[in-house]
C-alpha cells in the first residue's frame, strides 16, 4: 500500500521535477477540477498499478492504459466511477506520449463517461516526458466524481455505531477545548456533504441552483 501511495505522489509531482511539453501545476488541479467548493474530493486511479515487488510488470498498450484508468480495478478507493457522475477529470501522463494521443483517447472514451451536461469539456491534461523507471509510460487520473459518496456514507455509518455507544469518546473529551458538540458538528457537516452529492446525482447533470461556486478575486 505504501508503494502505491508513493507512486501516486511521484506521478502527481512529476511536472514539478521533470520537463514536459504540457506540465501541470498543482494549483491548476484545484482550479480546474473543483466547480463547487465543498465537492473537492478527487478519486485517483493509476496505471500501470504495481508495487516494488512486481515492478517488471508487462508494459500496457497506450490505449489500454487510458481505458484502465477509468475501470474500477484501477481506482485507489473502492468505487466504480463509470456508474456515477463526473464533474471533471485530470489526466497526468508520463513518458513519450504525444498530445494527439491524449486527445484521441479522450474523444474515444468521452461517450462512455457520464459527465455533467454543463461541464462536458472538463478535461485537464498534463504531459511529462520522463517515464517511471522500468516503464515506457504511465497515467494518473484524478476524477471529481460522485462515486466517492458511498465512502462517506460508510464512514458516517461506522461513526454512528461507535458514537451511540460513546466508544473512545473519553479519549477526546480529556483534551482541553474539545467538547462533545464538535462531534455533532462533524456529523452534521458530513451528512450535509453526502446530501450535496446525492442531490447532484439526482439532478443528473442539471446545475444546482443554490450551490455556492468558486469566485475569482478581482
Amino acid at each position: 500500500m505504501n508503494n502505491i501511495v508513493a507512486n501516486l505522489l511521484l506521478n502527481i509531482t512529476s511536472s514539478a521535477r521533470f520537463e514536459g511539453s504540457l506540465n501541470m501545476d498543482l494549483n491548476e488541479i484545484a482550479m480546474n477540477l473543483v466547480p463547487f467548493p465543498r465537492l473537492h474530493y478527487l478519486v485517483p486511479s493509476l496505471t500501470p498499478l504495481y508495487t516494488l515487488a512486481d515492478v517488471n510488470v508487462p508494459t500496457r498498450r497506450l490505449d489500454q492504459m487510458f481505458s484502465d484508468a477509468f475501470s474500477k480495478d484501477h481506482q485507489l478507493i473502492r468505487a466504480d466511477p463509470r456508474h456515477s457522475l463526473y464533474l471533471a477529470c485530470a489526466l497526468m501522463v508520463r513518458g513519450k506520449v504525444q498530445v494527439s494521443d491524449v486527445r484521441r483517447n479522450i474523444e474515444r472514451l468521452r461517450p462512455t463517461l457520464p459527465f455533467v451536461s454543463w461541464n462536458q469539456e472538463a478535461w485537464k491534461t498534463g504531459l511529462c516526458s520522463v517515464p517511471p523507471v522500468g516503464h515506457a509510460h504511465s497515467l494518473l487520473a484524478l476524477a471529481n466524481n460522485t462515486c466517492v459518496k458511498p465512502t462517506f456514507m460508510e464512514l458516517r455509518e461506522r461513526f454512528t455505531k461507535l458514537y451511540k455507544k460513546k466508544a473512545h469518546l473519553h479519549h477526546y473529551l480529556h483534551v482541553d477545548g474539545m467538547e462533545q458538540s464538535v462531534f455533532d458538528e462533524a456529523f452534521s457537516s458530513l451528512s450535509s456533504l453526502i446530501e450535496e452529492y446525492h442531490h447532484l446525482d439526482a439532478t443528473k447533470a442539471r446545475l444546482i441552483p443554490d450551490a455556492p461556486r468558486l469566485c475569482i478575486a478581482t
